[in-house]
């Protein structure tokens, strides 16, 4: 009679977004899953509900806990918690303790009155102090934040610590995501300069043999989903590194977008800091023109070099990517040149959208 007991239930944050998504679509068939969003309620399968949610508010999360006590029971298999405020456009934002921060401490508290299996929280790479390239960051690496985002995640990964009381956590530790599509923002700003023949996509403010890890979104959709199925396995605390181990260098990049796109390579000169911090202020401040990606405060950390040892990951749950970014560049260029207004829409770029 397995097949008529009552399924476990698992709640995803942030359901609606590419993540989220994926994941309810991997879990849905084992768990019962339940979707926190900002919006109206409703049924999206016999296998998932989807309950409006607006974590920076204390009333707002009760009533979604009450709906699911009242609805589900007292027992949840996994919190699985993406929601988070994140925004390039500024270095600082109230919204990141509003959102990040104090939406968590809202969700533990009202976790305490059940009986949690599993709360996953995810964190990024960013957490942690640059590296050189002959070095490799892990767990351990010193904890240090240099913007609002990776600060507000420090912040949210010591609230659990602290307030968790008997519930297992899991800290993953994300690389920058994307897809066979792009969707990512970095990559994609990267490739529109290169497609365009911009000006500024020839210069780097500092050095270009430094790189960032990534992480194709299927391969963290399986990180996480095999924490969910490992959960009775794992340490009561765990925090794992999830990114590819292979970095590839700002150089690399944009060789090969280049080469991709036009049959040749670039080159890509180094300018100090200074003068690109002058060039992306003047930039942003021309009148009736269209806000660059590249903000001044962004000139700082430009280059700096996340190196990944993923091996605990590969131990404790025995994960690591199956795919990587050098295999999917040309499917992301692919896809840009099969319809450039359409990909151009679809990540929020403006400009040319056909060479």
């Amino acid at each position: 009679m397995v097949g008529l007991m009552k399924k476990k239930v698992v709640i995803v944050t942030g359901s609606c977004g590419r993540i989220g998504r994926a994941i309810v679509r991997n879990l849905g068939q084992n768990y019962q899953m339940v979707g926190f969003e900002l919006l109206k309620a409703f049924y999206a399968s016999e296998n998932e509900e989807l309950v409006p949610v607006d974590i920076s508010s204390d009333e707002s999360v009760h009533q979604a806990f009450t709906h699911i006590r009242h609805f589900y029971g007292n027992e949840i298999a996994s919190v699985i918690h993406l929601a988070a405020y994140y925004s390039f456009d500024h270095k600082e934002s109230p919204y990141y303790d509003k959102i990040t921060v104090q939406g968590t401490r809202r969700l533990l508290d009202a976790l305490k009155n059940f009986k949690v299996e599993q709360f996953i929280f995810s964190s990024t790479m960013l957490v942690h102090k640059p590296c050189e390239p002959n070095q490799t960051i892990n767990e351990n690496w010193p904890v240090i934040p240099t913007w609002g985002y990776p600060k507000s995640k420090v912040a949210t990964e010591k609230l659990i610590h602290e307030n968790r009381g008997n519930m297992p956590t899991v800290i993953l530790r994300i690389a920058g995501v994307y897809t066979d599509y792009c969707d990512s923002i970095p990559i994609s700003n990267q490739i529109q300069r290169i497609y365009e023949k911009q000006l500024t996509s020839h210069f780097f403010p500092g050095d270009i043999s430094h790189g960032a890890s990534f992480i194709h979104m299927d391969d963290l959709v399986s990180a996480i989903c095999t924490c969910v199925e490992k959960r009775n396995e794992l340490p009561q605390e765990l925090v794992l590194l999830i990114g590819e181990s292979k970095t590839l260098s700002y150089d690399y990049l944009q060789r090969t977008i280049h080469f991709i796109l036009f049959g040749k390579e670039m080159k890509t000169y180094q300018i100090p800091k200074a003068c690109a911090m002058a060039g992306a202020f003047v930039q942003e401040h021309i009148p009736f023109m269209p806000k660059p990606f590249i903000k001044p405060w962004m000139i700082s950390i430009a280059d700096d070099n996340y190196t990944l040892d993923i091996s605990l990951a590969k131990k404790v749950i025995n994960w690591e990517p199956k795919k990587n970014l050098k295999d999917t560049l040309p499917k992301m260029i692919s896809e840009l040149e099969a319809n450039p207004q359409v990909w151009y829409k679809n990540h929020h770029l403006t400009g040319k959208a056909s060479k």
